[in-house]
């Protein structure tokens, strides 16, 4: 197994956190990006150096805040200017919200797309340069099933920047392949157990709009979707299971790494609409004579 030098973004938490300490325990070299190191995430980046101690693995933090651009930039350029090189990004900054759509300013869904979607572009614009230079990299990207499996009333402004997140990453895939670099995106289920996501969702702003839907004819809609989804997830759910599968794709061999991974235990049917998109944009590729951007290049 080759090192790799890996920067995950969001990595204070969930996902993130699951899958920096996973990366690092498999032998990369892993920056677990995180905003705020030195005051509200403090404790978090104390628990990954401990972490770092006590396996004896690769992991440092590195203040990098995703909605700026010159938080963004400095981050890129320490972790290259330390480990003298960037070979993995992987996109998992996000955060959820719940609440009617209509409840919700358009300000705030501007921030979540900001958080969800614009800051990937934001870590691509200053990260991208760097493993064009190397001909050779790996993009990951922590999708979610909701972009094409069942969805639940009520997370809207959520599954919206996370379609628009799963679009951008089908998009650069093709755009990133003759550079050598490849693409993956892996796909978890609803996890309502072993993550922050659902009880650290934002909220509307517009109370009074969010009063007349949950206290009038969709009074306790909400509660049924949270409980139904948590009814759906199986008891033997193990949402490390992301973070290894993960693992696995940054450890396969370049050129043999899966465009696309579901991890859901729940079952929503996005990996049968992923299927079926995914087979059509390869198709659509063939046609129009661009079949080669299927496939990284190596350039090195």
């Amino acid at each position: 197994m080759e090192k790799q030098v890996i920067l995950v973004t969001g990595a204070s938490s969930g996902f993130g956190a699951l899958t920096a300490r996973a990366l690092a325990r498999a032998g990369h070299t892993v920056y677990a990006s995180m905003r705020d190191i030195e005051g509200r995430n403090a404790p978090q980046a104390a628990a990954a150096r401990a972490f770092a101690a006590e396996h004896g693995a690769d992991l440092r933090t590195v203040e990098l805040d995703v909605v700026s651009d010159a938080s963004v930039e400095a981050a890129i350029a320490a972790v290259a200017g330390e480990a003298g090189r960037l070979d993995v990004l992987v996109h998992n900054a996000g955060h959820m919200s719940f609440g009617p759509a209509e409840a919700f300013t358009p300000e705030q869904f501007v921030q979540l797309f900001d958080v969800n979607v614009l800051s990937a572009q934001r870590v691509n614009r200053a990260a991208l340069p760097i493993l064009r230079g190397r001909g050779r990299g790996l993009v990951v990207w922590i999708s979610s099933s909701s972009t094409r499996g069942g969805t639940p009333p009520f997370l809207a402004p959520y599954f919206a920047a996370k379609a628009a997140m799963d679009s951008l990453a089908v998009s650069y895939a093709s755009e990133l392949a003759l550079w050598g670099i490849e693409t993956s995106i892996i796909v978890p289920g609803a996890f309502t157990r072993g993550t922050n996501h659902f009880v650290h969702s934002g909220k509307p702003a517009d109370a009074a709009t969010a009063a007349a839907y949950l206290d009038g004819p969709y009074a306790g809609v909400a509660e049924k979707a949270l409980g139904g989804l948590a009814a759906l997830e199986p008891a033997d759910a193990d949402v490390a299971e992301v973070a290894r599968a993960v693992v696995t794709v940054v450890d396969a061999p370049f050129g043999k790494r899966p465009f696309r991974v579901h991890v859901d235990p729940s079952q929503d049917g996005a990996e049968v609409v992923n299927g079926v998109a995914d087979r059509v944009r390869a198709e659509m590729l063939r046609r129009i004579g661009l079949e080669a951007l299927l496939a990284p290049v190596a350039r090195d």
